[in-house]
C-alpha cells in the first residue's frame, strides 16, 4: 500500500468508535487497492466508481466481522471479488444492452421501432395473452406453477428461490426447464387448434 504511516489496527479501533475521519482515512488508503479490483472484474453496466462505492458501503457494513486473523488487505479482497462477482451474477440473470453493443445497422434498426408509437398489440391480444398464460399455469402442478410465478414472472434469483422452497439450485434449473417444456408444448397445441378452427 502506498502509506507506510498508515496504522490498521489504530484506524479499525477508531471506525469501530464510529470516527468518521477514521473511516476517510481508511477509504483513502485503500481506495487505489480497490478500484484495481473493481476494474478487473467489471460488469459491463456499471461504472467503476459506482462498483466501488458499492464495494466501500460492503466492507464499512461488514467491517465488524473482520476477526484479525488474515491481513486486512486480503479480508478487503475478498470483499471485493465477492461484490464484483454478485455483479456480473446479477447482469447474466439479467442481461441488459447498450447501443453501443450493436453494430450501426442493428442500432438504426433499433431506433427506428423506438420510434414507432403505435402498440402494435391490440389490449385484446394483451387480454388473450393474459389468459392462454393464466390457463397454462393452471394446468402445472402447484409446484411447477410456483416455480414459473417465481422465476419468470417475479424474476426472483434461483438463489432467493433455493431460499424460500428448500429445494437444490440444480432442482430448480431442471423442473424450470421441464415446467418451461410443459408450457411450450401446451402453446403448440393451442396454436395447432386455432389454426384447425380458423
Amino acid at each position: 500500500m502506498p502509506d507506510e504511516e498508515f496504522d490498521e489496527q489504530a484506524c479499525l479501533r477508531r471506525v469501530a468508535e464510529g470516527d468518521e475521519h477514521a473511516a476517510r482515512e481508511l477509504l483513502r488508503h485503500f481506495h487505489p487497492f480497490v478500484l484495481k479490483l473493481a476494474r478487473s472484474h467489471l460488469p459491463r453496466r456499471i461504472s467503476e466508481e459506482d462498483l466501488t462505492q458499492m464495494i466501500f458501503i460492503r466492507i464499512f457494513q461488514n467491517l465488524d466481522s473482520y476477526s484479525g486473523k488474515v491481513p486486512l488487505e486480503h479480508w478487503i479482497s475478498r470483499v471485493a471479488v465477492n461484490t464484483c462477482l454478485n455483479e456480473l451474477r446479477a447482469e447474466k440473470r439479467r442481461p441488459e444492452w447498450r447501443m453501443a453493443d450493436f453494430d450501426e445497422e442493428t442500432s438504426a434498426a433499433i431506433e427506428r421501432l423506438a420510434a414507432i408509437e403505435i402498440d402494435l398489440a391490440s389490449p385484446d391480444d394483451a387480454r388473450r395473452a393474459k389468459e392462454l398464460l393464466t390457463q397454462m399455469l393452471a394446468q402445472l402442478s402447484p409446484e411447477d406453477r410456483l416455480l414459473v410465478t417465481l422465476l419468470h414472472l417475479e424474476e426472483r434469483p434461483v438463489q432467493e428461490i433455493h431460499a424460500l422452497t428448500g429445494w437444490s439450485r440444480t432442482a430448480i434449473k431442471v423442473r424450470a426447464f421441464r415446467a418451461r417444456a410443459k408450457m411450450k408444448k401446451m402453446l403448440q397445441q393451442t396454436a395447432n387448434r386455432e389454426m384447425i378452427f380458423n
